[in-house]
């Protein structure tokens, strides 16, 4: 039995907003303690608050992302990465002209039930 799997089609999240996710490993995977997806924000996007029970780990490929977190606005560029540890108030979003491409793993895995978005 092979020791490895490789993800050649990861599950992609429906959205409203423009907002591309594929989630490669999470729950939709069967991975419960992680969860890694590739992201596209559109510009002059953004999601309400939230508090999540995991912690985030966000690394920009191209463009910017804005990150409200606890009330400090933090602004992430390409190669920089950023650690939210669970149960920070944030808000994420891309003000910026530009679409942002990142990165985002999640521990344990990004779950509705866990997120604790804000309506």
């Amino acid at each position: 039995m092979k020791k490895y799997k490789i993800q050649t089609s990861p599950f992609v999240v429906p959205t409203t907003d423009g907002k591309l996710i594929e989630e490669h490993w999470g729950n939709s995977t069967g991975n419960s303690n992680v969860s890694i997806a590739h992201m596209v924000a559109p510009p002059d996007w953004s999601e309400p608050h939230q508090t999540p029970e995991f912690d985030e780990f966000t690394l920009i490929v191209s463009g910017k992302k804005q990150f409200e977190i606890d009330g400090e606005i933090v602004i992430l560029e390409k190669g920089q990465s950023i650690l939210i540890e669970k149960g920070a108030r944030v808000r994420y979003s891309n003000p910026f002209s530009e679409p942002c491409e990142y990165i985002a793993i999640c521990l344990p895995a990004f779950s509705m039930d866990l997120v604790n978005r804000e309506e």
